[in-house]
């Protein structure tokens, strides 16, 4: 659990330091983009989960890997410049955090709320449009979209606004059906 807050603790730093950069640059949304391409990537590949997780690979070989990438995505300069130091400091493990810590940030500061939202496989860009759409109806305001996937829910979503939680995802209905009829036994 201390390994968890010190992560927390060590990405809001990070976060705070990027967002400080990227508002002094004016370069908040640019930053932004980059950072939810990078956390689709991490979300979506277990290679790039082994990139930044692994103490195996020196930060030479995690900055050419992630040099590459960046450069593929188009990156912005302040983005590349952040994540070499980030790498150079041998701090890539923390990169999920210090994303998610940024766009929290970046929602606060526009007033907006981040819905997490977790699927069985990734959310096109039309799913993600629908379910922005449909949370700002029900909660009145802007909303943010931090999509993560987990393929052990098999199916559905769960969705985590704040402290409420809405878990439509066939595991859970599964379990639930299983109670049920150890239930009725």
């Amino acid at each position: 659990m201390a390994g968890k807050a010190a992560e927390s603790g060590l990405a809001g730093r990070y976060a705070a330091a990027l967002f400080e950069l990227a508002d002094e640059g004016k370069a908040l949304d640019a930053v932004a983009e980059d950072l939810v391409t990078l956390q689709k990537a991490l979300g979506e590949s277990e290679d790039m989960t082994r990139l930044v997780r692994s103490p195996v690979l020196d930060r030479d070989a995690q900055w050419k890997a992630m040099s590459a990438l960046l450069e593929k995505m188009g990156a912005n300069d302040l983005t590349r410049k952040f994540l070499g130091v980030v790498t150079a400091n041998r701090r890539l493990f923390a990169l999920a955090g210090i994303i998610r810590a940024y766009l929290e940030e970046l929602a606060s500061r526009r007033g907006e709320v981040t819905a997490d939202v977790v699927s069985a496989h990734p959310l096109s860009d039309s799913q993600t449009k629908a379910l922005e759409d449909s949370l700002k109806k029900a909660l009145g305001g802007k909303v943010a979209i931090a999509p993560r996937v987990d393929p052990s829910i098999l199916g559905g979503l769960i969705v985590k606004v704040g402290s409420r939680m809405i878990d439509s995802s066939l595991r859970t209905q599964l379990q639930k059906l299983k109670f049920a009829m150890k239930g009725a036994g």
